[in-house]
């Protein structure tokens, strides 16, 4: 082999390893919102519940009342083998006590490839936060950023409060 391509390959693919890695944890935890009237993805949502209307996220997971927050919820899913599932679940409990009307539900995907394949769940944990219609406002992919996630509940629940800077 040359050297200009020995030195393109041995350079370049490290350098291309690093950007697209760089760009992966950029991304990891980040909240992004759920555009409202937006169908979080659902292809195979027929395959968990009939669709008769556009049935919420909520109904489509089968939560009852009894179990989702009447403000806002938190819905993890995860897997029995997920190392950063518990201590997300942790967090996510925590955060959800520290609002009034915020409950926290683990779904755990695990023998339920139905529901990760109609919520394109690619990785544990993902998070989806429902208003108090039960409808997505926001998707997190990888282990959440509570202070992004509690602005997030800030403006879904409607809670106003000055963020502690110091």
């Amino acid at each position: 082999m040359d050297l200009a391509p020995a030195l393109v390959v041995g350079l370049g693919l490290p350098a291309v390893a690093l950007v697209v890695g760089l760009a992966w944890r950029a991304r990891d935890g980040r909240v992004r919102r759920v555009a409202p009237g937006a169908d979080v993805p659902g292809a195979a949502a027929s395959a968990i519940q009939p669709r008769t209307h556009s049935a919420s996220e909520a109904e489509r997971l089968g939560l009852g009342v009894d179990v989702v927050g009447t403000d806002a919820t938190l819905v993890q899913f995860s897997t029995e083998f997920c190392s950063r599932c518990p201590g997300t679940a942790r967090a996510l409990v925590g955060l959800a006590s520290e609002y009034d009307g915020v409950r926290h539900v683990d779904v755990d995907l695990t023998h339920r490839r139905d529901l990760a394949q109609a919520f394109h769940v690619t990785q544990t944990p993902t998070v989806l936060v429902l208003g108090a219609d039960g409808r997505a406002t926001a998707r997190v992919t990888g282990v959440p950023r509570i202070d992004d996630l509690r602005d997030e509940l800030d403006t879904t629940t409607g809670r106003s409060r000055v963020r502690n800077h110091a």
